[in-house]
């Protein structure tokens, strides 16, 4: 019975509940990311291929760049913008009366900048022009003795011809008188009066011959007074000159087109002839010095291009070209040169300064700014001539 019954049981079919019931639970339905994981692996590949091409590009245009340009420029930050700055003092002292330039004015070539009180030089060149009319009045003083001199030379002449005749006459007077008294037809005492009268037209001709002997020294003298003379006009002529440039040097003015910089003067100050008043920095002629390394100026020669980068005005460039290479490095010329023979030894690369002329100045550069010059040296250039090294054997070249 049981066991009919368990048989039956089991041929009975099962409900529809019963089959839910213990039919096993369906897996979970999974969608597959096949197709995403794909898409993402083409863009990243895309994105890596990409990649690879800019940075490959870049280091080929850097390369080439580099080749073709880049390793024909040199430059230095070690720059700055210079100018012949001129220095204003006065050429005369005293105190000044008047002051006509403010701080950082713009001057003009011939622009009165300063006065010095000038009555104190309005005095000495009076007084320089009085000694030049006393010096000329001297000279003409002096032609005038010159021409009286003349007059006593022929009186001195005239009586030189008087007492000649008068001492031929007493000759042969006396003559006459010492025959007559040696033949008894004449006195003793008219022969020894007509001798005495010979002896003094002699004795006056000789004064006459000293006298115009005189007479034409003082001439000589009188010349030499003259020329004295012409030379103390020509002093006081000189003085006069002077004084007329000293009153001239009272009015200071600009010798060139410029701006004023360290102004020192005020009115009423006293200054010395020499004394450094103001600096006028020129308005155009600015230059670059650059300080580069030795070993960058192998290939720069005069002539080359620069392009300028002043800190002041970033993205502007001003161009220039190689004007000149200082003759030494920096340290020749220092106050104390260092002396490398004593202690030990450290090498050190040398700075060369490099004159640098602008050819366009599209800003307005001032002295002391920083800039960045960068020289092609590919460019054209002047050649240096390289002195000829004479080659050495190699047992006389000593260690360092």
């Amino acid at each position: 019975m049981n066991q009919h019954s368990a048989s039956l049981e089991i041929e009975r079919p099962l409900s529809a509940a019963e089959v839910q019931r213990f039919a096993p639970a369906p897996e979970p339905v999974v969608p597959a990311p096949v197709a995403s994981a794909s898409i993402k692996g083409k863009l990243r590949r895309i994105a890596l291929t990409g990649l690879a091409i800019a940075a490959l590009s870049g280091a080929a245009w850097y390369g080439w760049d580099y080749w073709t340009v880049g390793r024909f420029l040199v430059s230095t930050d070690d720059a700055y913008v210079k100018a012949d700055n001129t220095t204003i003092a006065p050429k005369v002292s005293g105190y000044l009366s008047a002051v006509l330039v403010g701080d950082n004015e713009r001057v003009k070539a011939g622009q009165v900048l300063a006065r010095i009180d000038e009555r104190d030089f309005k005095v000495a060149l009076n007084q320089a022009k009085a000694d030049v009319e006393a010096a000329r009045a001297a000279v003409a003083s002096k032609h005038a003795q010159l021409d009286v001199q003349q007059a006593v030379i022929e009186a001195a002449k005239a009586t030189l011809d008087v007492d000649t005749a008068t001492q031929t006459f007493a000759a042969q007077e006396n003559k006459r008188y010492t025959d007559l008294a040696t033949t008894g037809y004449g006195s003793v005492q008219n022969a020894q009066q007509a001798q005495s009268r010979h002896a003094s037209a002699q004795a006056a001709v000789q004064r006459d011959i000293a006298n115009l002997a005189s007479a034409r020294k003082q001439v000589e003298l009188l010349k030499a007074e003259i020329t004295q003379a012409v030379a103390a006009t020509a002093r006081a002529e000189a003085i006069e000159q002077q004084a007329e440039l000293n009153l001239g040097y009272t009015t200071i003015t600009a010798p060139i087109d410029g701006v004023v910089g360290n102004r020192t003067l005020r009115v009423g100050q006293f200054v010395q002839a020499g004394t450094q008043l103001m600096s006028l920095v020129p308005a155009t002629g600015a230059y670059v010095v650059a300080n580069f390394k030795e070993t960058q100026l192998t290939d720069v020669r005069k002539g080359q291009k620069a392009d300028i980068s002043v800190d002041m005005f970033p993205g502007q460039v001003v161009h220039g070209h190689v004007d000149s290479l200082a003759p030494a490095s920096g340290q020749e010329f220092a106050l104390l040169p260092p002396d490398n023979a004593t202690g030990n030894f450290t090498k050190v690369v040398q700075r060369i300064p490099v004159k640098i002329v602008l050819d366009s100045t599209p800003v307005e550069l001032r002295p002391g700014m920083s800039v960045i010059p960068t020289i092609d040296t590919q460019s054209h250039g002047d050649a240096i001539q390289q002195p000829v090294a004479t080659p050495k054997p190699a047992s006389s070249i000593a260690q360092r």
